[in-house]
């Protein structure tokens, strides 16, 4: 359908192919008079010029009903502030049109929308909360198998070859990643500081949590912070992950396991993945006496040999730390875990503190919490 907007002559051909029509439906009958693009500080002088900003703008001047209208149009840019993945820039783009409109004297916020790979702008402003269809894993939470062995005191051969089938799993997936750029730093910032990293867990704990009070989660989130700065720079780590890898985002069908909730990025250090799961076998022992020498315990040690000897890396467990005690504080969260006892939560807890103490995992440590 052709545009009702007209463009008039000299005007740039700014922006994606589908604005024009864009603004077509926004403003019937306007006629484009210019579309160029905007500077990130356009008109500063020599010395104060900001190099970079978070956005690509583009200036329309509109000759609606006689009136002379000014808009500006812009689209979130990649970079290493938070911003590097979609997701990031698509969440800047919400929340600006949401911030915009309850602040005085700024400029407000018209549309919002996405653009699709044909160049056409879909509006999103009438939009609530997304939405995502995803197909069915059918089979059963790996989960299920944790509680019968906890309940039972024993691993069976099946549970061992499970335990061969994510290992091997995660190596096959821990594929290096060639030219990381700021994506393991920003990995391993959002293990620290965002909302669902160890800062945003330890917000999310309530008051007078037994076995977890105020002091104590202060001193394990200072270590961690402690960790970024010894694994800065650690870039050539990066690798395709999960991101996400506990028992309850793993699903069997036969003995072929079924992944659900990939998350964070996709990519950052495999011992997060690999801690993400360990972790489980000693957290469903803790609640389970007896359970652990020949049953959770059997797959906590075969886990991590398993691991190594399918991809070999002398580092992992240098590096572990600070991931563990990441799952260690969200799983010893009562919002997610309410049933924790006091004295499984300080076991948990006590754990990952002198795992961070130590500066390394020696998986054998695991052993001294069941004797």
């Amino acid at each position: 359908m052709a545009s009702n907007a007209r463009s008039s002559s000299g005007a740039s051909h700014a922006g994606p192919p589908g604005l024009r029509d864009h603004l077509a439906r926004l403003f019937p009958g306007a006629v484009i008079e210019s579309i160029e693009p905007l500077g990130p500080d356009t008109g500063a002088t020599a010395g104060t010029t900001k190099a970079a900003g978070y956005g690509l703008p583009v200036r329309i001047t509109l000759l609606d009903g006689g009136e002379r209208r000014e808009l500006v149009w812009r689209t979130a840019s990649a970079n290493a502030f938070g911003h590097d993945r979609r997701a990031d820039r698509a969440a800047a783009m919400f929340q600006a049109f949401d911030d915009f409109t309850g602040m005085p004297q700024h400029v407000r916020a018209i549309d919002l929308g996405v653009i699709r790979q044909t160049g056409e702008l879909v509006s999103t402003r009438d939009a609530g909360e997304h939405y995502l269809i995803t197909t069915y894993a059918p089979g059963t939470i790996y989960a299920h198998d944790l509680r019968r062995i906890a309940g039972e005191r024993v691993a069976t051969p099946r549970d061992v070859d499970r335990v061969d089938a994510l290992a091997r799993y995660l190596a096959a997936l821990h594929t290096p990643i060639a030219t990381p750029g700021a994506r393991y730093r920003r990995a391993i910032r959002d293990l620290l500081g965002s909302g669902e990293g160890i800062f945003g867990i330890i917000d999310g704990y309530p008051a007078g949590v037994p076995g977890a009070p105020p002091e104590r989660l202060q001193a394990i989130e200072a270590r961690c912070a402690a960790w970024r700065w010894w694994l800065r720079g650690r870039d050539a780590r990066l690798c395709r992950t999960h991101g996400d890898f506990h028992p309850f985002n793993i699903v069997f069908d036969g003995d072929v396991p079924m992944l659900l909730d990939a998350s964070r990025g996709g990519c950052g250090d495999p011992a997060d993945d690999v801690t993400a799961l360990a972790i489980n076998f000693v957290v469903f022992a803790l609640e389970a006496p007896g359970a652990w020498g020949h049953g959770l315990g059997v797959l906590w040690r075969h886990l991590w040999h398993r691991y190594l000897a399918e991809r070999p890396d002398d580092d992992l467990l240098a590096v572990a730390p600070p991931f563990l005690a990441w799952r260690a504080l969200v799983i010893a969260n009562p919002a997610f875990y309410p049933r924790m006892t006091e004295a499984a939560r300080d076991k948990l807890l006590g754990f990952a503190t002198d795992v961070l103490d130590d500066h390394a995992l020696d998986p054998a440590w695991a052993e001294d919490l069941f004797r």
